[in-house]
Order: C-alpha cells, then structure tokens, then sequence
C-alpha cells in the first residue's frame, strides 16, 4: 500500500501540470445552467471519465509489461522485470527533467505527437448537449498525449502485471481528481505563480520515484518488494 500511496501523493503534486494541460476543457465546461448539484454532477462524470481511461491504460501497460517480462525460465523473467524497471525509471527521470525546463523539445513533440487533432475533436465534444458529452469528454481527455500520463503508464508497465497496473494509474488519477474537480467551480483559485510552483513539486516526486524504479531495476535487491 505504501506504493500505491506515494503514487496517489505524486499524481496530487503532478495535478498543478494537470491543470496547465487540461484547464481548459475545465474551464469550457464551467458551470451547467441548472444550478449547483447539476455542476458538480457535470465535472465528477468528466473525472470519472478521466479515471477510467486511465485505469485502463495502467491495465494495459501491466498487461504488456507482463508479456515482455513473463517468458522464459525464472532468471529471465527476473531480468525482464528489472529491465523494464530501469526504462521506466529512465522515462520518469526525463519528464522530471522537462518539468524542470529541460529537453523541451522531447516535451514539444510528446504534445504535438497526434495531440491537434484529438483537442479539435474534445473542443466539439464540449458543446454537445446530454449528461454523457461531460463522461465522454473526460474518456477521450484521458487519451491527450501528456508526458506525466507517459511517465505513469511506464510506471505501471514495470509492474509487470495487469492488476498492479491497473491500481497503478487508478492510484495516480485518484490523485489528480481533487484539483481538477475544483478547477470545475473555481478556476481562479489557481494562480499561475501556484501553478509553477506545483509543477516543481511534481517534477521532484517523478524524479523520487524515477530514482526508485531505476534503483529496482539495477540493483535486484531494491525490487525485492513487488508492489501487490
């Protein structure tokens, strides 16, 4: 549990990037003409959204994690887990690194890479009428190329299994739903030296945690505790 709570607590500090990248759709859905409780319904369905994609990219990524680490004897299995330990580690330790301000243009393509086309489909999505268009939003906001989304699914591929995976990146959007809900009713609570600031605090957990995994991967003893 300890794991799942450092991503929990890294997924709250990485929530000030959240806001940066996904603030505007927020933002755009505003306030639902119907009063309060219609507004807060508006903003939990396009969290829940969010969550569920991306507890399904941490399924998958553990899925495939496990593929690549689950073949062969158990010496090779072992050696597998601690090679994709250690390319995690090294991702996180980039996107560290770019929250920092560095490799911006790794971080600029990352962004770009299919991204125009999706957040043209999402501002459409953000004018349709219906209870589902706030739920659809967030499933298909989940998708939006995002470095620390990245960072985390390569956190739950090193896993190497489905369901450590899954709780992984569920963990991880548990963290970002607090600030993202309020970014819902009180955008302007989020001032952009706040932001800043927080942007820092989520590149310092990515580097904890990349430090961590890397060390999980060289050194067989540090990854003797499997998360689950």
């Amino acid at each position: 549990m300890a794991y799942y709570l450092m991503i929990f607590v890294a997924g709250i500090a990485g929530s000030f990037h959240c806001v940066g990248m996904c603030g505007g759709f927020v933002c755009a859905l505003g306030r639902d003409p119907a009063g309060r409780r219609a507004t807060i319904e508006r903003h939990l369905l396009y969290n829940t959204g969010r969550l569920a994609t991306y507890s399904f990219i941490g399924a998958l990524a553990g899925t495939l994690g496990q593929g690549l680490a689950g073949h062969g004897s158990l010496g090779s299995i072992a050696a597998g887990q601690r090679i994709l330990a250690a390319a995690s580690g090294v991702l996180m330790i980039v996107m560290a690194l770019q929250f920092f301000g560095y490799l911006q243009r790794v971080h600029s393509f990352v962004v770009g890479f299919g991204g125009n086309t999706l957040t043209v489909a999402l501002r459409n999505l953000v004018a349709a009428p219906g209870r589902s268009a706030p739920l659809a939003l967030g499933v298909f906001n989940g998708w939006l190329p995002c470095p620390l989304v990245y960072a985390f699914a390569a956190q739950a591929a090193a896993t190497a299994g489905t369901l450590p995976g899954f709780l992984t990146m569920l963990a991880f959007g548990l963290g970002t739903y607090p600030a993202m809900l309020m970014m819902g009713g009180a955008g302007a609570v989020f001032r952009p030296s706040w932001r800043r600031h927080g942007v820092w605090v989520a590149g310092i957990f990515l580097l904890m945690l990349g430090a961590i995994t890397l060390a999980r991967g060289l050194f067989p003893l540090a990854g003797s505790g499997h998360p689950i």
